[in-house]
């Protein structure tokens, strides 16, 4: 729950409402409001928009995740694999983009303005296995470029991942992190 609360729009609505009680005190010669509201109001306004200046919003899911999958998910979803799920469905802060710092070491981001950008992620069953799904706009990396990294994407990601690489359609690219069923672990 709290992963999907913006903390820059927080910032702003409580550090906007104690500065308004504070102009409002400052007017009405009430001088414990007027140092509550200016103390703390303007100081958290700040705040607010500085996160909200550097906020990434969560990556949706495309589609719904069904309870067998989420069962799966319990049962054999990697750390890694719940990692990732967790950290691009929240809102970030002092990132450029979601998965830079992976993309960047798996060499898919030689520039910001070609790196790929995750743009949903979905949750599956292949075979029996559970898999996370995360869909990239990737116009200036190609699926030739993509599956070059294949072998160190399954190290990075790894252990206990098998990585697929498809391209469904023109610049989108998804990358299926799939669970091996030898050696999944039930780690949340």
């Amino acid at each position: 729950m709290l992963r999907r609360i913006s903390l820059g729009t927080l910032g702003l609505s409580v550090g906007s409402i104690l500065t308004l009680v504070g102009f409002a005190a400052y007017a009405a010669n009430n001088a414990t409001l007027n140092l509550v509201g200016f103390f703390y109001g303007f100081p958290l306004l700040l705040g607010g928009l500085a996160l909200k200046a550097n906020e990434l919003k969560p990556i949706p899911f495309s589609e719904p995740t069904t309870p067998s999958v989420l069962l799966l998910r319990e049962q054999q979803a990697t750390v890694t694999q719940n990692k990732i799920r967790k950290d691009i469905t929240r809102y970030c802060y002092g990132q450029d983009a979601h998965l830079d710092a992976a993309l960047s070491y798996l060499g898919l981001s030689p520039t910001d303005e070609t790196r790929p950008e995750v743009t949903s992620l979905r949750e599956t069953e292949t075979n029996g296995a559970y898999t996370l799904i995360l869909e990239f706009d990737s116009p200036e990396i190609s699926i030739s470029e993509w599956q070059q990294k294949q072998e160190k994407m399954t190290k990075y990601f790894g252990p206990g991942v098998e990585v697929k690489i498809t391209q469904p359609d023109e610049d989108i690219i998804e990358l299926a992190l799939i669970t091996l069923k030898e050696e999944s672990t039930a780690n949340s």
